[in-house]
C-alpha cells in the first residue's frame, strides 16, 4: 500500500444475529458467521497494514465486538477502543464529525460502524464506486493532509479494500 500522511480504515461490523427479537438494534450480537469472519479480517489486516494509532467504534454491540476481535489480531488491547455515539446511524455527517475531532497526533485511524454510511463514505472520500461494503469489509483510504479536520475537503485515495469472501490480500 502507498504511504500517505493520514490513513483511514473503514470497517463495517461483522454479520449480526437477528435471532432474539427482544433485543434492541444496539444490543444485537454477532452471529456465528460474524464471529468466524471478524478474526479472518483481523489476521489479514495484521499481515498487510500498519497498525492503527486509534480505533473508534460505534456503541452498537455488533460493532464493538467486531472492533475487539480485530484489535486482538492487531495486538491492540480492546480497552483502548474508543466508543463514539456519532458512529451509530448518524450518517456521513456524524461519522465525519467524529473523525474531525480526532487529535492530530493520530495518523492512522480505524472507524468501526455501519452501512449504508460506510459504503457512502468510502465512495465519497476515495472517489470510488463500490456498490456495497459487505459485513466485515474494510476500506483503506489515504490522505495527504496535516489534520483530520481537513478530511471533508481533501481527496482521498483508495489504498486497499477487502472483505471475508474476497481475496486474501487487500486489493484496489
Amino acid at each position: 500500500m502507498n504511504s500517505r500522511s493520514r490513513v483511514l480504515y473503514l470497517v463495517r461490523h461483522a454479520k449480526s444475529s437477528w435471532k432474539d427479537s427482544s433485543l434492541s438494534d444496539k444490543e444485537r450480537p454477532l452471529n456465528k458467521r460474524g464471529r468466524r469472519n471478524a478474526p479472518v479480517m483481523g489476521r489479514r489486516l495484521a499481515e498487510q497494514i500498519q497498525v492503527p494509532d486509534l480505533v473508534i467504534s460505534s456503541p452498537a454491540n455488533r460493532a464493538r465486538t467486531t472492533a475487539g476481535i480485530i484489535c486482538k489480531a492487531l495486538g491492540i488491547d480492546d480497552t483502548e477502543i474508543l466508543i463514539n455515539d456519532q458512529l451509530y446511524f448518524s450518517g456521513s455527517r456524524g461519522a465525519l464529525g467524529a473523525l474531525e475531532m480526532v487529535e492530530d497526533q493520530y495518523h492512522r485511524v480505524m472507524l468501526v460502524g455501519h452501512n449504508p454510511t460506510w459504503t457512502h463514505l468510502l465512495n465519497t472520500l476515495a472517489n470510488t464506486e463500490i456498490w456495497n461494503m459487505p459485513t466485515c469489509a474494510v476500506g483503506v483510504i489515504g490522505f495527504d493532509m496535516n489534520s483530520w479536520k481537513e478530511v471533508r475537503h481533501t481527496a482521498g485515495e483508495l489504498l486497499g479494500y477487502g472483505y471475508p469472501k474476497g481475496p486474501d490480500s487487500f486489493s484496489i
